[in-house]
């Protein structure tokens, strides 16, 4: 099992799939495929995840595990976050992998504005997208900024810790969530208390949550963290929804006044099928975007801003970038319009401001991928 999984990190895999009466299976370059012929039996699914499991007592209660949550790590290949469940019956795992080394913003492509972003002092940054879209990678880029460049505590929440931080100019605390403390909630009221001036919470999964990262931000500390939601505007909405009718108005002007970016984005597969580039809105809470959010009837006016704001403010919508992605290339026409929010408009700002880059190579790739990214982004 050991070569699979060096087979698969070596192929540029994200995540490994093994199942009961299935091959193993990974994902690479956005594609799941098999890199084994044999199928395995269930208690040989079962056994892997008993060594995975890093605990004594977790491995005794192995038969009353339903979802199980933990990382392991092989010297020499890297870090791999794990994910155990049952389905009809048996056990699957699902591997996310973790490169040892953490990637820079330069390194994943992202766009440099997120490197001012960083270096904020206070306030709340969030980090969205669907699942699998690199989000955790973009957070540990940022931390690993603030760790080169300041002199600063980190404290990070995660379940469970992904990318290991080294102490550079910065001090970085990681706790794992049911190994060093008993959850989000627990660990984030803790950490308040740990002289943090970064905090780093994996998911704001709910009310609780949510409206201690905003004191933590309203305090002073920069916080930031992930949401599962496709865009700024929905972010917003999503957030303020959480919370009963009575306090959504205050939770709207807390907003405005805590939030200093919104960070969504997609992994779009390349041109050359050898891999996939995150697309990119970047929305920076200017003062006019402060209005917006405290105002809901001017909610949607945000998509405008952010495009307006890019020369100025270095933000930027999904569909500016993809267009920049199809000019340099990167990007096939084909698949960006299929993950464009607004495919018609983007087709006509592509036919209206030039698209020499779209040639017949890209095209005919482009086709390929069309109906993936169609599935991916409901298009």
């Amino acid at each position: 099992m050991i070569e699979i999984f060096k087979a698969a990190v070596q192929r540029g895999a994200s995540d490994i799939h093994i199942k009961s009466g299935d091959v193993v299976r990974a994902r690479i370059h956005g594609r799941l495929v098999p890199l084994s012929q044999q199928k395995l039996s269930p208690d040989q699914v079962k056994a892997l995840a008993v060594r995975l499991m890093p605990h004594d007592e977790d491995r005794e209660r192995i038969d009353s595990i339903l979802d199980y949550d933990c990382s392991w790590g092989l010297p020499g290949l890297g870090r791999f976050r794990v994910n155990i469940l049952r389905q009809r019956g048996s056990f699957m795992i699902v591997l996310r992998v973790i490169p040892f080394e953490i990637p820079t913003i330069s390194e994943l492509k992202l766009p440099p504005v997120l490197a001012d972003i960083a270096n904020h002092e206070r306030g709340l940054i969030l980090v969205t997208g669907v699942t699998g879209a690199g989000k955790s990678s973009t957070q540990a880029a940022m931390i690993d900024w603030i760790n080169e460049h300041k002199a600063l505590h980190v404290v990070t929440l995660e379940n469970p810790v992904e990318f290991l931080h080294r102490d550079k100019q910065a001090s970085v605390t990681q706790r794992d969530i049911g190994t060093d403390t008993d959850s989000f909630m627990i660990g984030l009221r803790a950490a308040l208390r740990q002289d943090p001036d970064v905090i780093l919470i994996g998911e704001m999964r709910d009310k609780e949550t949510i409206d201690t990262a905003l004191k933590a931000a309203e305090t002073g500390h920069l916080v930031i963290s992930t949401v599962h939601t496709k865009n700024a505007v929905q972010t917003i909405s999503r957030l303020v929804a959480v919370f009963e009718p009575s306090e959504q108005e205050m939770i709207r002007l807390r907003l405005s006044e805590s939030l200093q970016a919104v960070i969504s984005q997609r992994l779009i597969p390349t041109t050359d099928g050898k891999g996939r580039v995150a697309a990119v809105e970047v929305m920076r809470a200017t003062g006019t975007i402060r209005d917006c959010i405290k105002d809901p009837a001017r909610l949607d006016e945000i998509f405008d801003l952010v495009e307006e704001g890019r020369e100025q403010y270095g933000t930027q919508s999904f569909d500016q970038h993809l267009m920049d992605l199809v000019r340099g290339g990167t990007v096939s026409f084909e698949v960006a319009k299929a993950a464009a929010n607004n495919p018609t408009d983007f087709d006509l700002k592509m036919n209206t401001f030039g698209s020499s880059s779209r040639s017949a190579a890209t095209q005919d790739l482009g086709a390929d991928m069309a109906e993936e990214m169609n599935q991916l982004f409901g298009e």
